[in-house]
């Protein structure tokens, strides 16, 4: 991501309740991000970008390996329903796995029914709070 990304990334993630984030704000959340060792994945057709995804790996006691909790998923209204979001959750497993994570993790607290249906599509299944997509290797082309 380039600073160039920040106002785009703005436009997708702001609060609904009218909060604005500042492009140069945005530029260092997704730096801090990185240096966590999150990942932060934005698609762009043209122009401004169309969808964004952000991966933290989250460790847990009760678990061997860490889970890429997903921090961030966006997709610009016009860009939905046109495979974006999938792709984005393609790229974010393959992110998570080479991060040595075992699963994806998307809280699903007040998920809307777009999101939720969404995120089923796309390989997750509620457990507890979350819907959690595995990420085992299935194959060559696994993801």
């Amino acid at each position: 991501m380039s600073g160039s990304d920040a106002p785009g990334l703005v436009a997708l993630l702001e609060a609904p309740e009218g909060r604005r984030i500042e492009p140069a704000d945005m530029a260092a959340r997704v730096d801090a991000l990185v240096q966590a060792g999150g990942s932060i994945l934005v698609a762009v057709e043209w122009g401004p970008p169309s969808g964004v995804i952000a991966v933290q790996p989250l460790h847990d006691l009760a678990a061997p390996r860490p889970a890429g909790l997903i921090v961030a998923l966006a997709v610009s209204e016009d860009a939905r329903r046109r495979g974006i979001g999938r792709l984005l959750v393609k790229a974010a497993a393959r992110s998570a796995r080479l991060a040595g994570c075992d699963r994806l993790l998307l809280f699903a607290h007040d998920a809307s029914d777009g999101l939720a249906d969404f995120a089923a599509a796309a390989g997750f299944l509620p457990e507890g709070p979350y819907l959690v997509r595995p990420l085992l290797r299935r194959g060559p082309s696994a993801d």
